[in-house]
């Protein structure tokens, strides 16, 4: 797997910037982007605007986009209506659109809209770059061309590892590019003495089971006089039994569930203590923003780890192991002095690998190595 790109002293040139400045990408973004990537979207277009490169963005119905990116040159909706059989239709409407717009390349952001994706460079003739963010089962089975597809972006190494294992085929075109983002001077962790002190938890509520052995963890520590809140940032279908759960165990008065606020990185530089309760099957945007802003951060090993380094970046704790979860809360809680200087070195680590500029150097250079690529009719 490659690792992260740098545009070279030639590229940077006046010659090399007139090169990125022909440059025509088209953003073919999910859901999930304009929410939980907003930050990462936010910071691509910024940097693309800065580069004087126009962008075209394809985003699903119901997003006020404005308020999670500066606006692209071209915006386009698609499907038109949020409905399970409506991403398939219309799509030839949409590619006589994007054609007025004349993309260089097209980059698909999300897996789940690889087939789009790939239809839309068939038509248009373009390469294109698909970015897999996640550790999904069914990778293997996602709708690659071998002739259009130049490139696929990872955002971490054990996703990369994971693709390559799944797409065997594809391995010499898999491409780290690291997420960026920007590190605050201040630390929040336990920044403010007076205040009581805060704990953000941001995971999808699918399940009840994966909070379970974390409800025992703080009604435990709560049991001990510890004084402290909890913030639980997501949406999924157990939220009720969630809430239920938590008046249940008398913890319904510590404990608040909000849903994916807009921006979310406020709600994340709330906290002193960021807990990842569950190993990541993705590669987590929250997490990166959270160490960004230096608050001490607890988690769960395992899956897409890639930022967390045992006693350096994170306090590690088991899966499913209410006092393994409970003695690293109660270290971060109990020693303030540990906890920031936890913070500090997450901090020190998001500065040096994941910065924003690195992410746009390589961004365009990926760009760049897809325009050399030659489609093959009918692929």
């Amino acid at each position: 797997m490659e690792t992260e790109w740098n545009i070279t002293s030639e590229e940077a040139g006046s010659e090399g910037a007139n090169v990125r400045k022909s440059l025509r990408p088209a953003l073919i973004v999910s859901a999930r982007n304009l929410t939980e990537h907003a930050t990462f979207l936010r910071r691509l277009l910024v940097g693309m605007g800065d580069e004087s490169i126009p962008v075209a963005m394809v985003c699903p119905p119901g997003f006020d986009t404005e308020s999670v990116a500066p606006a692209p040159a071209a915006l386009f909706t698609h499907p038109l209506l949020p409905l399970p059989l409506m991403e398939h239709m219309g799509v030839d409407r949409l590619t006589a659109q994007l054609e007025r717009f004349r993309p260089t390349v097209l980059h698909c952001l999300c897996e789940s809209r690889a087939a789009l994706t790939r239809r839309i460079a068939r038509q248009l003739d373009l390469p294109y770059v698909l970015m897999v963010n996640s550790l999904a089962s069914k990778v293997h089975r996602l709708p690659i061309s071998s002739h259009r597809c130049a490139k696929i972006v990872v955002p971490a190494e054990t996703i990369g590892a994971h693709v390559a294992r799944s797409l065997p085929r594809f391995a010499d075109r898999i491409v780290q590019i690291n997420m960026g983002s920007f590190v605050d001077t201040d630390m929040m962790c336990f920044s403010e003495s007076s205040r009581l002190p805060s704990l953000v938890v941001v995971h999808p509520l699918r399940r009840v089971w994966d909070f379970a052995n974390l409800f025992k963890a703080v009604k435990s520590l709560r049991s001990d006089s510890r004084d402290f809140m909890m913030v639980i940032m997501g949406e999924g279908p157990a939220e009720h039994a969630l809430r239920k759960s938590l008046v249940t165990q008398g913890l319904s008065d510590i404990v608040t569930i909000v849903p994916i606020l807009n921006p979310w990185r406020s709600v994340v530089a709330a906290g002193d203590i960021f807990v990842q309760p569950q190993p990541l099957r993705g590669f987590s945007a929250f997490l990166l923003e959270a160490m960004a802003v230096g608050t001490a951060v607890a988690a769960c090993w395992g899956g897409v780890d890639d930022l967390i380094i045992p006693n350096q970046t994170a306090l590690t704790f088991e899966p499913n192991s209410e006092p393994s979860i409970r003695q690293a809360l109660k270290q971060l809680l109990d020693d303030r002095d540990c906890a920031r200087r936890l913070a500090a070195t997450a901090q020190e680590h998001v500065r040096a690998r994941y910065s924003v500029s690195a992410m746009i150097s390589a961004t365009l250079k990926t760009y760049l190595e897809a325009r050399q690529l030659r489609p093959q009719p009918c692929a």
